[in-house]
């Protein structure tokens, strides 16, 4: 099952604050950065691709999670410091590498996936493959620009003579990918621009947000925490994703709150005071983002993001185009469907049937579970740091009830990760 140790590790990054030698308007957490970096490296990615070229999107959910790992690990050491010891001296940045991969050790219990860790770490990527190279340099750049964002934001708050060296680094940074076409129209303010301020907004809303509670946890951080524990719980599910599957789920997750940008968090007693409201609440969501965030959605990736977060609990695939079918042994499924809709299905017709890239699947009940157990751990860990209340005691056993011992959903035991919390 899920190690509840490296998902605490891994929850630590919601007490990390940047930027703390300088004034803040509002708190800046590393998970928060995590999530707007992997929103800004999806939306670059699809860019990319429109231009003609392949992004590896397994390689990249899986290096922005390693990223998160590493900066947990050092969150000691400013970012500067560490480019001056990787320039200056290679082979301690090596050895710190080398350490970092080793605190991991005993937490990362899956064995390939302690070894790509160890890999992303210690390699040098100098012998990527093409696609990999650019797929690293749309992180890169998501990094740099997620973190232009920020120093906008804390420059209305800040003396010229406090933040312009920074600026100035970051704007030597970034000329480097100004190639690519996304990052290009988000300098330029253009519709991606206009589309992630109102994503931003995610990272203003708080959770939970009628009780005290520690660490404090944005709708945005908790996407991305989210999309993690999606990404570690296929681990345990007993199946083998496709690549598709995965990178699908993870973005999925990571989207999942997305409405919340412009309903913001609307929380569940609320959501659930009467039988008809949870689904007037979803009809009025689905009203505001026709509204207010398709028209700012590219064509790059605008139907497979509403894809994402339509009925996104929900197993489903996409029924295949028409030129898939002609080597798909699954044809006959899809008779009085149009190429392209979505379609309910189940955890295990996926398996037997849908696991491959033509049918583009989502395990949202998995999605379900993994934001639950993040929505436990958030009123877990604040009742443990001795910051309760009758919503966190009352979120938190309601969330035990809905998995009962022996209960599997997406082939999680999920009542055996609670166990150990008891």
């Amino acid at each position: 099952m899920l190690s509840k140790n490296l998902t605490l590790k891994i929850f630590e990054a919601f007490s990390i604050e940047r930027w703390n030698d300088l004034v803040r308007p509002f708190e800046f957490i590393e998970m928060d950065k995590a999530a707007e970096k992997m929103v800004l490296a999806y939306i670059i990615g699809k860019f990319e691709e429109q231009r003609g070229f392949s992004i590896d999107w397994d390689w990249m959910i899986h290096g922005a999670f390693f990223d998160l790992l590493r900066k947990i690990a050092l969150c000691d050491i400013k970012s500067p410091v560490q480019r001056m010891i990787k320039n200056d001296y290679p082979e301690e940045f090596r050895k710190l590498n080398q350490w970092v991969v080793d605190q991991y050790k005993p937490l990362i219990t899956d064995e390939q996936l302690f070894s790509n860790f160890s890999e992303y770490c210690l390699g040098d990527f100098s012998d990527l493959s093409e696609v990999r190279k650019r797929t690293l340099r749309v992180l890169k750049a998501a990094h740099k620009y997620s973190t232009m964002r920020e120093l906008q934001m804390l420059s209305v708050v800040n003396e010229k003579f406090r933040v312009e060296g920074i600026e100035k680094g970051l704007n030597k940074d970034i000329e480097e990918y100004l190639d690519l076409r996304g990052l290009q129209l988000l300098l330029t303010k253009q519709r991606p621009y206009d589309f992630i301020m109102i994503i931003e907004q995610l990272r203003f809303q708080v959770r939970w947000n009628q009780t005290p509670r520690v660490p404090k946890t944005s709708v945005l951080g908790h996407s991305f925490f989210v999309a993690v524990l999606t990404l570690l719980l296929e681990k345990h599910s007993g199946v083998e994703f496709c690549s598709a599957r995965r990178c699908n789920n993870f973005f999925a997750a990571l989207f999942h709150d997305l409405p919340e940008a412009v309903t913001r968090d609307i929380i569940s007693p609320v959501k659930q005071a009467t039988d008809g409201l949870p689904s007037i609440v979803k009809h009025i969501e689905d009203v505001i983002v026709a509204k207010e965030l398709e028209p700012l959605m590219d064509n790059c990736f605008r139907e497979e993001l509403l894809y994402f977060i339509s009925d996104e609990f929900s197993d489903k695939i996409r029924v295949p185009k028409q030129d898939m079918l002609l080597v798909s042994p699954i044809v006959n499924r899809f008779e009085n469907h149009m190429p392209g809709s979505p379609l309910k299905t189940t955890f295990e017709q996926i398996n037997s049937y849908y696991n491959m890239p033509e049918c583009s699947p989502v395990d949202g009940s998995l999605i379900r579970v993994a934001d639950h157990i993040a929505a436990f751990l958030e009123a877990d860990s604040s009742i443990r740091y001795g910051i309760t209340s009758t919503h966190l005691q009352e979120g938190r056993n309601n969330l035990l009830k809905i998995y009962p011992k022996g209960k599997i959903i997406s082939g999680i035991n999920v009542a055996e990760f609670f166990a150990v919390f008891s």
